[in-house]
């Protein structure tokens, strides 16, 4: 089943793929959503152990979990 959030997480795990590192800002230019949307969806990736949350100097990093 496509629904939006199954649809922005493929473009989500694809682009930390790609940069390996992504921040919460940095997503939300990239889908042209809102930063609220893009770490709620982030977080719910991480609720399902697929990324990880590193939090430096006040800022959220994305990463892929191995």
């Amino acid at each position: 089943m496509n629904t939006p959030m199954n649809i922005h997480s493929n473009s989500i795990l694809n682009f930390i793929k790609k940069e390996k590192v992504i921040t919460s800002s940095e997503l939300s230019k990239k889908l042209k959503i809102s930063w609220n949307t893009a770490e709620r969806h982030l977080m719910n990736l991480a609720l399902e152990r697929k990324i990880e949350r590193i939090k430096k100097e006040g800022v959220n990093l994305w990463i892929l979990i191995k």
